[in-house]
């Protein structure tokens, strides 16, 4: 419950959330071929035709076919109101002689009010935030010709700064807590490590993004403005520690690694201890399934003090049901022996220590009306401690130009049994928002 931990750890200080590689680095990267089942992680029905953050490979032409099928460099887009049709990027590792990437983004969004069981992506409803304003330098490695080194480092700042600071270590350590808080805005650094690759192996050490989960931090890599109740609160954003990636042939990856918890950043809260494991198969030729699972001391979520065993997994299948038809399932399970809040000592829900259960089922449907439109829908039950909320969010993709897209959303949300905003049985939550965004890669 990353709203819980995140806010309620920062209580408790007195100080002082939101597609990937098939490395699972959860560094968003340009949205796949809807044909590709290959890259579970990414919004693949974007449609999503830029490089749009960090993966060293050269951007492709997202053109519809002109009359001899290709469209060159000077060629426009049929369907982009302006600008070339391939993104534009601040570096090419490709001409660079030490295979360096600078990029980032750019974003800023509206919402007319605020999600009642969490406030996702800005504090306040009613006016334009700059969400995210992303800086990534990066590295990419290839050990396919023998051993390889490289790195990345991320930097953001914006109102989604706070959510993706280190928030499971102890106040005042990393980018949590640490003066990197200024009103609704914060600064954080949700990623910096070190990468060695040779032959099928890659193993990075430092501090990245969790493999779990279908949505991504970096808004570039999903296709909604919004997240899922599941994101935000039954997955990690970040660890600290290290994973090895082993591709064993084309249709099968194997992840394995150790981390100090959930949301660490170079430091160790509770006694943080787990393993991080999984695998991503392509058992059809039009479906990927992916498992990781984390095994251990979760570190903010478990008890303080003690070695408590917890146990939680994120699964994703992805289907391609036709060229331009995709349907992506992800479910979660979070078995947690407890952690402590203290926060709202009246609250049941967040009050601790103690034990938590969530579950979780999301349904994703995409569909390519053409390069430059896309239409998204998301279904999702998400229970915790055997409460439940539900909600339904249906929005569109415009891009009118390579590097730049905006996401008109409407979501609407639900809690049958009753919970409300502040996690406890009363007036059930019962809403419909209206959100926008806009984000411009470079």
């Amino acid at each position: 419950m990353k709203i819980f931990h995140s806010r309620l750890a920062a209580g408790l200080a007195a100080l002082g959330l939101l597609g990937a590689s098939t490395a699972f680095a959860q560094q968003p990267v340009p949205a796949p071929s809807i044909g590709d089942a290959a890259a579970p992680r990414v919004a693949m029905a974007g449609p999503s035709c830029s490089d749009a953050a960090g993966s060293c490979t050269d951007a492709t032409s997202c053109c519809d076919e002109v009359e001899d099928g290709s469209c060159g460099d000077d060629d426009s887009c049929p369907c982009y109101l302006f600008g070339p049709a391939e993104a534009w990027a601040l570096t090419d590792p490709e001409k660079n002689c030490h295979g360096l990437k600078i990029g980032g983004w750019m974003q800023a969004g509206y919402y007319n009010k605020p999600s009642q069981f969490f406030n996702y992506n800005v504090p306040d409803p009613g006016v334009v935030n700059l969400n995210q304003a992303w800086l990534y330098a990066e590295k990419a490695t290839d050990g396919a010709d023998g051993l390889d080194f490289g790195y990345r480092a991320d930097l953001l700042y914006g109102t989604d700064g706070a959510d993706t600071q280190a928030f499971g270590n102890p106040a005042g350590s990393w980018d949590f807590a640490n003066g990197w808080d200024h009103g609704k805005f914060s600064w954080a650094m949700p990623q910096l490590y070190a990468e060695v690759a040779y032959d099928k192996w890659k193993v990075k050490a430092g501090h990245f993004y969790t493999p779990m989960g279908y949505e991504v931090v970096g808004a570039p890599g999903n296709f909604f403005f919004s997240h899922s109740f599941t994101n935000y609160n039954s997955e990690p954003f970040t660890h600290t520690g290290a994973l090895a990636t082993y591709t064993a042939s084309d249709k099968l990856t194997i992840y394995g690694g150790w981390v100090l918890g959930w949301d660490s950043g170079f430091d160790q809260l509770n006694q943080g201890n787990a393993g991080l494991s999984g695998f991503t198969a392509q058992i059809t030729e039009k479906t990927a399934f992916t498992y990781i699972g984390m095994y251990g001391n979760l570190g903010s979520r478990s008890f303080p003090g003690t070695n408590q065993a917890s146990y939680n997994h994120s699964i994703v299948i992805v289907t391609n049901i036709t060229d331009k038809l995709s349907w992506v399932v992800n479910s979660d399970l979070v078995a947690s022996d407890g952690f402590t809040s203290g926060f709202d000592p009246g609250n049941p829900l967040v009050s601790g220590p103690f034990a938590n259960d969530q579950y979780s089922l999301v349904n994703y449907l995409f569909y390519k009306v053409s390069d430059c439109w896309g239409v998204g829908g998301r279904a999702e039950w998400w229970k915790t401690d055997g409460t439940s909320l539900n909600e339904v969010t249906f929005g569109v993709n415009y891009r009118p130009h390579a590097n730049f897209v905006l996401r008109p959303e409407i979501r609407h949300e639900w809690s049958p049994g009753g919970l409300t905003s502040a996690g406890v049985a009363g007036t059930p939550v019962d809403t419909t928002i209206f959100a926008i965004d806009g984000v411009l890669t470079f």
